[in-house]
């Protein structure tokens, strides 16, 4: 049975309204700022940036198999984008470099980049380094180490990690100690090495700052981070490796102290027991945004509704959390309530439906109706085209945790717009909820 406070959690999670329809036609919204569509690639990666002089950046390409090139198109097409000026592949796994090939095909790209070649003797996509070469001989192709810049307008785009190397040298008002270095410990992880090798970038345009490392492990967290933080603080941090515990260390998240947390994960994919607390504890932490309701964090660590993009069917959250755990690992069954010794992830109690215009609550947000079948009164509304019943669907096994998810539609995504001051509003596609996030003094 789910306790009362589960009853309490759900009911503030439902503040969310029923799916609507992705924006038609080209987007204006990022003229004069600098834009980011985060895009649903289940537990994989792909981001479109567009800078305010209309230069765009696509950091990886999400899997095989069209869906999520289908997916990436339609932010492209939001955005009014005709062409990618760059498409940095941050490491050669399934999940990140899948659907480059395919992409290829229906947009114009510029320049490719990398970290040159994999260090994995087996490739996740078969002759993937052939065609990719292909791809980039006919084209440009850079490849990149700490300290390099991409040649944009008005953004600087600098290079933090790359082939395993990290920045070390202090940026203008950085370099302090960090004093989480004291409580580290390594981790033994022999697995999938290109993930150490990830491109990071560090985006920053006038006193906005955004950092995405990608998949970049633990330990080399620690090797760019540690004992002093060259990098200092951020505003916005693309959470590293779909949220997954094999990264995210205090090291890193609570030193760069960012005011937003964006988290590229799946259903079972990301959310981890470790990160999870990691990132609800980081100082000055305003919201954590998800792409995906994650099993594995359960009711206590999850964000409020209003702040993830994708969420499934009533039934099957329900079934996720009174199902008993399947092993202990992230994503196998609900967390003991308070895991990490939390409360309920922060705003699960405070976030307002959205609202019509007048103030009356959107349709949809199960404000004063009835409880959906199977939940308790203000149980979470049904996920775009998701099915009542049946067992939640297995998703993020295997590596690069591709073709486990099962495809939903549509696929809604998240979108950041910065202005220069440092301002920047985060939007839900799914359910028209944003939030604008003021500008405010920076501490290094």
């Amino acid at each position: 049975m789910l306790r009362n406070l589960t009853f309490a959690t759900l009911i503030a999670m439902a503040a969310v309204a029923l799916p609507s329809a992705q924006t038609k036609g080209p987007s204006t919204a990022h003229r004069g700022s600098l834009t980011a569509y985060v895009i649903d690639t289940e537990g994989g990666k792909s981001a479109l940036w567009i800078t305010p002089s209309g230069q765009t950046v696509l950091v990886d390409a999400g899997n095989p198999g069209g869906r999520d090139t289908d997916r990436l198109m339609e932010a492209i097409k939001d955005a009014g984008v005709t062409r990618i000026d760059y498409l940095i592949s941050t490491h050669y796994h399934v999940d990140h470099i899948g659907g480059l090939q395919e992409l290829a095909k229906r947009i114009p790209i510029g320049t490719f980049v990398d970290h040159g070649p994999s260090v994995e003797e087996r490739e996740q996509v078969a002759g993937f380094q052939a065609a990719y070469k292909e791809l980039y001989d006919k084209a440009k192709h850079l490849v990149v180490k700490p300290g390099d810049k991409l040649p944009l307008t008005g953004v600087d785009w600098l290079i933090v990690s790359a082939a395993g190397q990290v920045l070390k040298k202090p940026l203008p008002g950085a370099g302090r100690p960090n004093p989480t270095c004291a409580s580290w410990r390594p981790k033994d992880i022999t697995t999938d090495p290109e993930n150490a090798q990830s491109v990071g970038s560090l985006v920053t345009y006038g006193q906005f700052r955004s950092i995405d490392l990608s998949d970049l492990l633990w330990n080399k967290e620690h090797d760019l981070m540690c004992p002093n933080n060259p990098i200092g603080t951020i505003d916005l941090l693309m959470v590293s490796h779909h949220g997954t515990d094999p990264s995210n260390s205090p090291q890193l998240i609570h030193a760069l102290a960012p005011r937003v947390a964006v988290m590229q994960n799946g259903t079972r994919k990301g959310a981890g027991a470790q990160t999870m607390p990691t990132l609800h504890t980081s100082p000055g932490l305003e919201d954590l945004w998800q792409l995906h309701w994650g099993y594995g964090a359960g009711i206590e660590q999850n964000s409020a509704g209003v702040f993830i993009a994708n969420v499934e069917d009533n039934q099957t959250i329900a079934n996720a959390l009174t199902a008993p755990p399947r092993g202990g690992g992230p994503g196998r069954g609900a967390p003991p309530a308070g895991a990490g010794g939390l409360p309920v992830a922060p705003g699960a109690g405070g976030a307002a439906p959205p609202q019509r215009a007048g103030g009356a609550p959107a349709a949809g947000t199960g404000v004063g109706g009835p409880p959906p079948a199977g939940l308790p009164q203000g149980g979470l509304p049904a996920a775009p085209g998701a099915g009542a019943g049946g067992p939640p669907p297995q998703g993020g096994g295997g590596r690069g945790g591709f073709g486990a998810a099962q495809a939903h539609s549509p696929a809604y995504w998240i979108k950041v717009v910065a202005q220069q001051d440092g301002s920047f509003t985060v939007s839900n596609s799914r359910n028209g909820f944003s939030k604008t996030y003021a500008a405010r003094p920076r501490g290094k």
